[in-house]
């Protein structure tokens, strides 16, 4: 197993660049059988991805993750999160964050994941009908319990993180961040400022701009049916010609380092500090035999695939600070 340069969530040492699990089991499209997925976690876990992300609402992604541990025994070697409070409904996806919600949930996550114990858990979204300072008390009932290890927010506001702070330490914050997404950088709702002064780990989610940024789309028409990228109003036909000026400004970047967007894209969210730690997900599982150009990994994993190994490279490419400024600026 390749092993991947860590950073710190709590007191642990984690690969520095997580999984992401949403995509290989909802909302991208076509969903691929239990067999070619569970392969692909294989070969994840052979590039050096032991820090996954899934939550109760992505589909069947608990269970596919709680096979493989079951298939691997490596549970030990992985460090595990999820996370739930939203739920799919006829009206979209709901949010609830009631301590006897929070209770069945996490119960069934650890049910389904086939273990007595998951490192990181997440209170997916702060519902705004329950104080989150009961939200939180009921995750804070299980780490006492010792089954679940530290506790974490997304996409919640400063004031609720503070607040939710002040009833359990909050480990792990996770929100939406790549040159494509910079809210939490916004002095105003001063987030960033604020898990840095309580000392919480910026967990970054789709920092390849949900996939934009590694220029492989080039139209909305080139999502498939059933990819909920396709309905978003940021991806319409109207707004695509923004994206790709995002994309491909930051491919421009990318050629002094004969890297990727996406390479790129990485490597910025890596250098924004160590206490930032991006999860970029795949829906991907075929395995490519194509060998990687734009980067040699030392000691490759030969049987890894392209856009595995270009993630992995992302580690290696260091931006100057201007280049850094450009990232910022392009979006």
């Amino acid at each position: 197993m390749t092993a991947m340069p860590t950073r710190k969530i709590g007191n642990d040492d984690v690969a520095e660049m997580g999984l992401g699990l949403m995509g290989l089991s909802t909302w991208y499209g076509k969903v691929e059988s239990d067999e070619e997925r569970l392969k692909f976690l294989d070969t994840a876990f052979e590039g050096g991805w032991t820090n996954w992300d899934t939550a109760d609402i992505y589909g069947d992604s608990e269970d596919l993750v709680g096979k493989w541990l079951k298939r691997t025994g490596n549970r030990d070697k992985i460090f595990l999160a999820s996370k739930c409070g939203c739920f799919e409904s006829a009206n979209g996806v709901g949010v609830n964050g009631s301590p006897e919600y929070i209770k069945s949930a996490v119960t069934k996550s650890l049910s389904r994941l086939g273990v007595d114990q998951i490192d990181l858990y997440y209170l997916h979204r702060a519902d705004s009908t329950v104080p989150i300072e009961q939200s939180v008390g009921a995750l804070a009932e299980f780490v006492k319990e010792g089954k679940v290890r530290y506790i974490g927010l997304s996409e919640a506001s400063a004031a609720t993180l503070r607040r939710a702070h002040a009833v359990h330490p909050i480990t792990a914050y996770q929100v939406e961040y790549s040159p494509f997404t910079l809210d939490i950088e916004d002095e105003k709702i001063a987030l960033l400022k604020t898990c840095r002064e309580l000392g919480i780990t910026v967990v970054a989610y789709a920092p390849l701009g949900r996939g934009l940024l590694t220029g492989q789309y080039r139209s909305p028409d080139d999502f498939e049916d059933g990819d909920v990228r396709k309905y978003l109003p940021r991806f319409s036909k109207d707004n695509f010609p923004n994206v790709l000026k995002i994309a491909d400004g930051i491919a421009e970047i990318g050629k002094a380092h004969n890297a990727t967007a996406g390479q790129v894209s990485l490597a910025w969210v890596l250098a924004q500090g160590k206490d930032v730690i991006p999860i970029p997900g795949t829906r991907k599982v075929k395995v490519c035999s194509s060998v990687l150009i734009a980067f040699q990994i030392l000691n490759p994993a030969s049987h890894l695939p392209q856009y595995l190994k270009e993630n992995l490279a992302a580690i290696h490419i260091k931006l100057s600070n201007e280049e850094q400024e450009k990232n910022s600026q392009v979006s």
